[in-house]
């Protein structure tokens, strides 16, 4: 099934040529209802196909369509960036003018080639009957993150007075993704959620014992101290390090076209209480819940950076913006760092969750076990 769905998704390239070449197919309003008659269609398609043998997870339908919507981001990421041509000239002017930024481009180019990547995956995964519960957190973490951020920017940004009638279908592409988050998160893990003897033996160290934690605490540490700095630019914060920070590290968090600055504001009011939820969760042990939500911020957190210090570099971007030359390396490794603890405390959740499991306790059973034997308690499936 993943081969026709991924067969199929590129028949969007034809859709994209007959538009741009049909003048009648480029007024705003036809824009519109053309691209919600294509998304009508390629449900119909799926759903036709389908008949037979209905996958039972109605995901597989959202998978399938966005599928359809990636190649589409793909192919104007690469005509903004001059790589092809002939295609998207026309929404370039009447569709969504806001695409042409430098944030939008490398968003464009995350959901064309990671997005599109995903959705293969899950679609496999679903067709053969298979779990991909963390991979859909991934998924959702990362479209909710970019969606939020792209509507809220141009609405915000030097694009707000040019909000166009085929703005109104990113909403789509918002609520989906909140839908599949919510339908993930209820529905039963992936793992057991209760630990035996190597539990009970992982939460009884203290953290100065538990050497990758202990640095891992101290990332987040810095991560939040990160988070508010760049909170505070976005909100015009009189602070002189805040100042110093804008005119000499990243100018571009001021670039007037507003992504930057939304997305400084989702970290602020959103990413740093997870932040330190997630320290709390690796100081206090049998935090079940951090299996979770390490994943689903792990995705939003590295989609946004992909986006951001791409943003930053990309040649759209006024030199007055980009970040200065004698500073690039640091404030590079600086974002980079700042992606990548997340994804590393996933990964530390995922790879060793003995300290954030319950401990089912033996009847009258006081400490640790006499012997060590296998916990059983705790199996993949």
């Amino acid at each position: 099934m993943e081969t026709l769905v991924f067969l199929f998704s590129f028949t969007a390239i034809g859709v994209l040529y007959a538009m741009n070449t049909i003048p009648e197919f480029q007024e705003p309003y036809v824009i519109l209802g053309i691209g919600v008659a294509v998304l009508v269609v390629v449900f119909l398609f799926y759903f036709l196909i389908t008949r037979g043998n209905r996958p039972k997870d109605l995901l597989f339908f959202v998978f399938a369509e966005f599928c359809f919507t990636c190649v589409i981001d793909l192919i104007s990421a690469l005509e903004y960036d001059g790589i092809i041509s002939g295609f998207m000239e026309f929404y370039q002017k009447t569709g969504e003018p806001y695409l042409g930024t430098s944030y939008a481009i490398m968003m464009c180019y995350w959901d064309g080639i990671a997005h599109f990547v995903m959705y293969l995956m899950m679609i496999s995964k679903i067709t053969d009957r298979k779990a991909y519960r963390s991979l859909g957190l991934v998924w959702a973490g990362s479209l909710c993150a970019n969606m939020s951020v792209f509507i809220c920017g141009i609405v915000a940004g030097k694009y707000g007075s040019e909000v166009r009638p085929a703005f109104w279908l990113n909403f789509l592409f918002l609520l989906m993704p909140v839908w599949g988050a919510v339908t993930l998160f209820t529905r039963p893990k992936d793992r057991p959620l209760i630990g035996g003897y190597n539990a009970q033996q992982a939460q009884s160290m203290k953290l100065i014992w538990r050497p990758m934690d202990l640095v891992l605490v101290l990332l987040l540490l810095a991560a939040m101290t990160f988070t508010i700095l760049r909170g505070l630019v976005a909100l015009d914060s009189p602070l002189e390090a805040c100042a110093i920070y804008l005119k000499h590290y990243e100018p571009y968090l001021k670039d007037p076209v507003g992504f930057p600055r939304v997305m400084m504001l989702h970290f602020l009011f959103y990413g740093l209480p997870l932040l330190g939820a997630f320290v709390y969760g690796l100081l206090r042990p049998g935090c079940t819940w951090m299996a979770d939500w390490t994943v689903f911020f792990a995705g939003a957190m590295i989609q946004c950076q992909w986006s951001h210090i791409g943003g930053s570099l990309h040649s759209r971007t006024t030199a007055p913006f980009r970040i200065p030359h004698d500073v690039f390396w640091s404030v590079l490794a600086a974002n980079l760092l700042y992606a990548v603890t997340p994804i590393l405390v996933a990964m530390r959740v995922r790879n060793n969750p003995y300290f954030f499991l319950k401990i089912s306790y033996f009847p009258g059973q006081t400490g640790l076990p006499n012997s060590e034997e296998k916990d059983t308690k705790y199996k993949d499936k």
